[in-house]
């Protein structure tokens, strides 16, 4: 069975009467969580291009590329898209039932977050609602302000990226604990990695641009502290 098949099988649930609840209650072994991490893309992503008043071919252009669908699922995926993206209510409640599945687990809603703000820019506008439902969106993830700063910082081009942000540290850190942080990114973000934590695998692109962004402020702090 295919990503699409086994979300279509999951979504079917729901159509048929069954609670959000109890339909992520079935996606919590590991196996499942690749889906269950594809519904919430697909339920987030949907519902905060909707958040801009609009939806744009450009946002659904950047949702297909966070997972690289194959050209004979891109008609189920969209329908998925398109049932998901009605309007902004209840969004809260997705967040808040991945927040449980994946509790403990900040790598993981990292990686969600990521393929959100890499929807957000598709149209290459930052709208403010977009930033109070991300906000929202980590809030509920129960994220660091410090985790979304670097998020933001490397997605929204609304200032030169902070390489200190981007990292996660302090500017006036020691150059062997940024050293430290930048290696565990870095090890982090390997596609296994990201894998076992319960990425699917047509979404591991993310983390692509992400190693881009980490290795450029490593460098940029070397070269800054000498």
């Amino acid at each position: 069975m295919t990503l699409w098949t086994r979300i279509s099988d999951a979504l079917a649930a729901l159509t048929q009467g069954e609670s959000l609840t109890a339909v992520f209650d079935k996606l919590r072994s590991p196996p499942e969580r690749s889906v269950a991490f594809a519904i919430a893309v697909i339920a987030l992503g949907a519902k905060m291009a909707k958040a801009d008043g609009q939806v744009t071919r450009a946002e659904v252009t950047a949702f297909r590329e966070v997972f690289q669908i194959a050209a004979e699922d891109e008609a189920g995926a969209a329908k998925v898209f398109n049932l998901a993206r009605q309007d902004v209510a209840g969004f809260e409640d997705y967040a808040t039932r991945i927040q449980k599945m994946f509790d403990g687990q900040e790598g993981t809603l990292c990686d969600l977050m990521e393929g959100l703000f890499h929807i957000a820019m598709a149209d290459g506008f930052y709208h403010p609602n977009e930033n109070l439902f991300l906000k929202r969106v980590a809030e509920i993830f129960g994220l660091p302000d410090a985790s979304f700063q670097a998020l933001r910082a490397r997605f929204v081009p609304d200032a030169h990226p902070d390489p200190y942000t981007v990292l996660g540290v302090s500017a006036d850190a020691p150059i062997s604990s940024v050293r430290k942080v930048w290696r565990e990114l870095v090890r982090s973000n390997h596609p296994d990695a990201m894998i076992a934590r319960g990425v699917p695998p047509e979404a591991v692109k993310l983390a692509e641009k992400r190693m881009i962004d980490i290795n450029r402020a490593w460098e940029a702090i070397k070269e800054a502290q000498g």
